[in-house]
């Protein structure tokens, strides 16, 4: 018996109860196997016609599409729109979202995640992950509101959702105290509950599961694009994340060089760091002197969005900071090269 079998079918909500199901996917190994586990939970249940995924992009920070030996390997965004697919949902009824804030000409322009970062003053940390509420949940929430207002006027009670999402108990200490199921929103308008139905995948089991979906996996998870090694970075979405272990930061940093002097760049201006314990600049420094793992690829970062995000980003910095700096100075960094074991 594979190991995934083993987890596969488990017991989840009354499914037939909510008006609109609502997987997040990320783009990654757990948000493809998440949308696999809800999807047959929801044939058996007769219920797909209520069920409409949602993809919160981060643009030039999520992992991008890249070209390997002739082949497109695709981004992110475009991952998490297969991964709705290939399990049986129709195009339609899959919705790409990103925060957005109003340009000089007065039409709206997405606002990336670093553009924030560089306004606010501060990099997430645990206890204000506002990159996952700003960046994520708030702008899926407000792609719901449509449906909300229509279909509770026309049920004439709250409207019950679903939100879907692949946390699991062995990414963190955090995580390894959800549950699979809570209520995290109720109003007059709508009443969300949350279902976590990986919750209790090991990571062995997800890349086995993985393996058999080989077109759904991204590269970044891989020495070089196709390789199937899983000996690239150990998570996807975003590149360059504060929460990330200190062997994704060294890949992305050699993969994204752009991208990180970018971070660097918000780092020099605000005074704080990528993390409490190794700021950016640290890191590019490491990744010259020390070196890094083989990042197998460069992405070029060269398109028109990654030019807009320079621009967006650096005419923040040219403003004073939301947040006093003084407030997001205070760092326990480590020199990484002193007694260096980061190729582990």
């Amino acid at each position: 018996m594979s190991t995934y079998s083993v987890h596969g079918r488990t017991g989840g909500p009354d499914l037939t109860s909510y008006d609109l199901i609502a997987p997040q996917l990320s783009g990654g190994n757990d948000s493809a196997l998440t949308m696999w586990l809800l999807m047959d939970a929801a044939q058996a249940a007769g219920v797909v016609d209520r069920v409409r995924s949602f993809h919160a992009c981060l643009g030039p920070l999520d992992w991008p599409p890249v070209t390997h030996q002739g082949t497109v390997w695709p981004g992110v965004a475009e991952l998490a729109a297969l991964q709705s697919a290939a399990f049986g949902l129709p195009a339609d009824r899959h919705t790409q979202v990103t925060r957005t804030l109003p340009g000089p000409d007065g039409t709206r322009m997405p606002h990336s995640l670093l553009t924030e970062i560089a306004a606010y003053g501060r990099f997430p940390r645990m206890g204000s992950k506002f990159c996952t509420k700003a960046a994520k949940e708030s702008v899926v929430s407000m792609a719901w509101t449509p449906y909300v207002t229509a279909t509770s006027r026309e049920l004439g009670r709250p409207v019950r959702i679903l939100k879907v999402q692949g946390h699991r108990r062995d990414e963190s200490r955090r995580r390894a105290a959800m549950t699979p199921l809570r209520t995290v929103q109720a109003n007059s308008a709508r009443i969300v509950d949350e279902w976590l139905p990986a919750l209790d995948w090991p990571r062995p089991a997800v890349r086995e599961w993985s393996q058999d979906h080989p077109d759904l996996r991204h590269w970044t998870y891989d020495s070089v694009p196709g390789a199937g090694d899983f000996q690239g970075t150990s998570r996807c979405s975003c590149s360059l994340c504060s929460f990330a272990g200190l062997r994704d930061l060294l890949l992305a940093v050699a993969r994204r060089p752009r991208l990180a002097a970018l971070y660097a760049e918000v780092e020099t201006a605000r005074g704080d760091r990528l993390r409490p314990d190794w700021s950016i600049t640290d890191l590019i420094r490491h990744a010259t002197t020390c070196g890094t793992p083989e990042p197998g690829i460069i992405c070029p970062d060269d398109g028109e969005d990654f030019t807009a995000l320079e621009t967006q980003v650096r005419t923040q910095l040219t403003q004073p900071p939301r947040k006093p700096v003084d407030l997001a100075g205070h760092q326990t960094g480590r020199t990484l090269c002193d007694g260096c074991h980061a190729r582990a």
